[in-house]
């Protein structure tokens, strides 16, 4: 975009993943962390999304609508046990994003010197394939989210859990909203 994105982001950013590494490692926290994460995201998403429309009139409101329609048909679709969380899928799930996050931790290091990860972050045919692909691989992580509140409650986790399991299911709507 034309318009360059505030300073501030960059703290919101690093609060939201501060707050995400935190209740991983202390999931009964996440009562209070989650919804402190929803308040900086919101805020960092909410700065993003309008710089975003600012320079392409209606993108936000496309993106809204594709993250919603993606969330309703994972959800449908897990619902109804068309796709089914086997150990086998969970694995490549969680393969694939750990590489895109390699590839997202790459780009932040090559850009703190100055550089920048070719290609996929353009607006190519390339840059729009990753793109396309990460999508997948974040509506796929949707699979995960509801896997993991049905195991749960299986199981008679405690009901702290259930704010450990909204993050997780915001982290990963956040995730996918930004890269549609």
């Amino acid at each position: 975009t034309s318009v360059g994105l505030p300073a501030w982001i960059w703290g919101a950013w690093v609060l939201g993943l501060v707050l995400v590494v935190a209740t991983f490692f202390k999931p009964t926290w996440a009562r209070v962390t989650a919804p402190l994460y929803a308040l900086a995201q919101g805020l960092a998403v909410g700065a993003i999304s309008k710089v975003y429309e600012v320079d392409l009139d209606g993108i936000v409101l496309q993106a809204v609508g594709l993250t919603i329609g993606v969330f309703a048909m994972m959800l449908v679709l897990y619902a109804t046990g068309r796709i089914r969380v086997t150990p086998r899928l969970r694995l490549g799930i969680i393969a694939a994003t750990g590489g895109v996050m390699l590839v997202y931790l790459a780009t932040l290091v090559m850009r703190l010197f100055g550089g920048d990860m070719p290609f996929i972050h353009g607006t190519g045919v390339i840059g729009i394939g990753f793109s396309a692909v990460v999508v997948v691989i974040a509506a796929l992580n949707l699979t995960l989210d509801f896997d993991f509140i049905d195991r749960a409650e299986r199981a008679g986790a405690p009901r702290s859990m259930e704010w450990f399991a909204a993050l997780g299911l915001l982290v990963t709507l956040v995730w996918l909203y930004l890269e549609i």
